[in-house]
């Protein structure tokens, strides 16, 4: 069964951030590299439950929350100098293009012209 490529692309995103997170001091590995970790799992499970579930509109609303909550904990890193800038914008655009594929899929479920998410701002993905 060939899984819907939003699913793969944070399958990607969680294969190449976690490294990146293991390798952090150990003050920030315990909290907001916990969390971020824990945060990418939970919207990769959220999101293979959502492709079975009836109602997914709000579902995916609450999936671009803590996508939302994802792209700030990078800034986070990234303001704390724990991030080189190329792997922070890397991960900003990959978190963007999730959030892109998961918008597209809320398009189909939604009887809205207007979809509720908000993109990374321009001036974080110099």
């Amino acid at each position: 069964m060939q899984e819907l490529s939003v699913i793969q692309k944070t399958y990607d995103l969680i294969k190449w951030y976690v490294p990146i997170l293991n390798r952090l001091p150990k003050n920030h590995k315990y909290t907001l590299g916990t969390r971020t970790t824990e945060m990418l799992y939970q919207i990769l499970e959220d999101l293979i439950r959502t492709k079975f579930a009836k109602q997914k509109q709000e579902k995916l609303e609450e999936i671009n929350i803590s996508l939302t909550c994802l792209r700030y904990q990078t800034r986070l890193l990234y303001d704390f100098s724990l991030f080189q800038f190329s792997v922070t914008n890397l991960s900003a655009i990959r978190s963007m293009i999730l959030a892109k594929k998961l918008a597209d899929g809320t398009k189909a479920y939604s009887k809205k012209d207007e979809t509720p998410w908000q993109f990374i701002p321009r001036s974080y993905c110099i």
